[in-house]
């Protein structure tokens, strides 16, 4: 039994059908076989029971869409809904094509295809009638028109793929679409989300640029509900309300989708308002909108390496760190800002040469240092993709010099202790075991000594105490009015006392206001100062004090005559473990914690202090009138100001005074209050 009898129930039409000497065969709307008549066997190879209820293996891959375009083509064809066509027009369409044989050889025939319908209107299929063909005239013309559009369409694909940048690749699109199927305008909508925004187009009014669309009620909605990849749009009814219908005339619309890795990314539309449109135009759109998601891809694709790079560049040339990536052959190909200013080699003197320096081995950390003293830590890592090298190296001077001064504040710190301790434990062990031998004046004097080197330990806990609270950003202050004159005098008449070599010299402005800060931190910091000056002029000498106004703030300096601080280290004084550079100033013990200290202390109550040659204290007196020891310019303190004005007497210590010409001026600047 053939295909015929299954399907078609008259027995007039069976009987056509399987004497018909052309093959006929029908398809439902899946595109499985109804009939398959004895001719279909003869012409193709397989016999109906074979094809019966199968999709037909017969179009080659390179005509699917061609097939695909007459079958959507019949679907959407009236008679009357093009200008110029009749009801004889519009029942089938014939073109001709190739198809294939059981036997894998292809077979050029003429097919002439009709759409089934029910009585009733709604479509079941298709019908096509294949006619053997020889190589005539009209087929060979066929083949050579089809020939021409592959190639143009070869071209023109080849031109899209070697472009990269999307807005040309969409540019060039929509002129090949206007170009093949002759529409009278087009465009590509990309799909974004549940949104069309129309991307790109010709022939239509600029204003429709970027015009959205909601994609569920939309063509390109309907298509992808449909599993299909083009579609066919006619009707006025239908058109009226999309926003292509500011195209006047505008009768038909076919759409093609474009995919991008397997998933919808947009759509082609080509807009006929004057020209029929025939199966050919419909099979051109569908293959240029494959070919395009290809090329949308591949921009897409580019655009992202692209953007990707220009990050990983932004990247690398933001880094504090230098990098540096090196090629198979160990030679930098990549020399970021940071690298040239942390080795002051530029990229033009590093890019196509060896490293600079050593490189450690994979995962190693290497640390070294360059001439110019700067300390490194070198890393290397091999990128697995490319076989590359990626050096990376940092700064780490500070970190060092920080490290080399705590070894240095270990081995100073169990230096001061040591001392006072054994004198504590020999004078305590001498009083234990000779209290009785020892006369009261020598057991006075024994504790006297472990009294005042236990202060000099209380002192020493007392600055590593604060020092620690300062690293940790603990210090704690008050921020209040207080009267500056009354702690600079007590500050004065506490150190007055501690040594024969030195005289102190207090000069206060008697216009001077009250202080906004802390007293007992000021208290601490001018206590330091003294102490300090008293510590680096062992020959004794004249410490001055002065408080006096300046514009909004107060000034205190306390200046000496003494050793001075070394070019270069007015700066550094102030930071934590550190003394100066060796030499006089380390001779004198400590542990580099004390005007670290200072100089928190003062910040907390939004002050400065900086340490000047001692010259710049005794230039300060004379810009304000305050009064000066051995007369001079300015009226003398108020005497209601009892103690505003304490002196030693004149000249220097027993041991003949510092050296002229040197000194330190210590200047801190507080605010005024009001």
């Amino acid at each position: 039994m053939t295909g015929v009898h299954h399907h078609v129930h008259d027995p007039i039409a069976r009987a056509v059908i399987e004497s018909a000497a052309d093959a006929i065969v029908a398809v439902d709307q899946r595109h499985r076989v109804t009939v398959w008549n004895p001719a279909a066997e003869r012409m193709f190879g397989w016999t109906a029971k074979e094809m019966v209820g199968r999709v037909p293996p017969i179009v080659p891959d390179e005509l699917t869409a061609e097939h695909n375009a007459v079958q959507e083509r019949l679907l959407t064809r009236r008679a009357g809904d093009v200008p110029g066509e009749g009801p004889g027009e519009s029942g089938q369409i014939s073109i001709a094509t190739r198809r294939f044989h059981r036997d894998g050889r292809l077979i050029d025939v003429r097919i002439d295809t009709s759409l089934l319908r029910d009585p009733s209107g709604t479509p079941l299929g298709w019908v096509g009638v294949y006619h053997p063909v020889d190589e005539d005239e009209i087929v060979q013309h066929h083949m050579t028109e089809r020939a021409r559009l592959v190639r143009r369409l070869n071209d023109i694909v080849a031109d899209l793929n070697a472009e990269l940048d999307l807005a040309v690749v969409l540019d060039r699109i929509t002129a090949a679409l206007i170009e093949l199927t002759g529409a009278d305008a087009g465009g590509f909508v990309r799909i974004e989300g549940d949104r069309l925004r129309l991307v790109n187009m010709s022939g239509l009014p600029e204003h429709m640029r970027g015009r959205s669309a909601d994609l569920r009620t939309s063509l390109v909605g309907e298509l992808l509900r449909s599993g299909k990849t083009v579609k066919l749009a006619t009707g006025q009814r239908r058109l009226g309300d999309l926003i292509w219908s500011e195209l006047p005339g505008l009768h038909t619309i076919a759409l093609g989708l474009s995919y991008l890795q397997n998933r919808p990314y947009g759509a082609l539309y080509a807009l006929f308002s004057g020209r029929k449109v025939g199966h050919t135009e419909l099979e051109l759109l569908e293959l240029l909108a494959g070919h395009a998601g290809v090329a949308v891809g591949n921009a897409v694709a580019y655009a992202e390496v692209v953007r990707q790079r220009a990050h990983e560049r932004a990247v690398i040339d933001s880094s504090a760190d230098g990098i540096a990536v090196l090629d198979h052959d160990l030679v930098v190909r990549q020399w970021n800002p940071a690298a040239h200013a942390l080795t002051g080699v530029p990229p033009g003197a590093a890019i196509g040469r060896p490293l600079p320096f050593d490189m450690p081995a994979l995962g190693e950390m290497l640390t070294f240092r360059l001439e110019s003293g700067t300390w490194l830590n070198v890393l290397a890592a091999e990128i697995e993709e490319t076989g590359e090298l990626v050096v990376d190296f940092r700064d780490v001077s500070e970190a060092k010099a920080l490290e080399e001064a705590k070894d240095l504040f270990l081995a100073t710190t169990s230096h001061e202790l040591r001392t006072p301790i054994t004198v504590v434990q020999g004078f305590a062990s001498t009083l234990v075991n000779r209290w009785d031998e020892l006369t009261d004046e020598d057991r006075r004097a024994a504790v006297a000594t472990i009294a005042e080197r236990a202060q000099s330990l209380g002192r020493l806990v007392e600055h590593l105490l604060l020092g620690s609270r300062a690293g940790a950003d603990e210090l704690t202050v008050t921020i209040e009015s207080f009267d500056l004159s009354r702690v600079v005098e007590g500050v004065v008449a506490g150190f007055r006392s501690l040594s024969p070599l030195h005289r102190v010299e207090l000069e206060i402005a008697p216009d001077l206001p009250e202080c906004r800060g802390d007293a007992m931190a000021t208290d601490i910091v001018l206590g330091q100062l003294l102490e300090n000056a008293f510590k680096y002029s062992p020959d004794g000498g004249t410490v001055t004090v002065r408080a006096l106004r300046e514009g909004h703030d107060i000034v205190v300096t306390v200046a000496d005559e003494g050793i001075g601080i070394p070019p270069g280290d007015h700066e550094r004084i102030f930071e934590r473990f550190v003394q100066g550079e060796t030499g006089d100033r380390r001779r004198f013990g400590g542990i580099g914690l004390g005007l670290y200290i200072v100089k928190r202390l003062t910040e907390a109550q939004g002050g400065t202090i900086s340490a000047l040659p001692a010259g710049a204290g005794k230039s300060e007196a004379s810009h304000t009138g305050a009064s000066r020891p051995g007369g001079g310019t300015g009226p003398e303190p108020s005497a209601s100001r009892a103690g505003a004005l304490l002196r030693s007497p004149r000249g220097r210590g027993p041991a003949g005074g510092a050296r002229a010409g040197e000194g330190t001026c210590m200047r801190l600047v507080l605010r005024a209050a009001g």
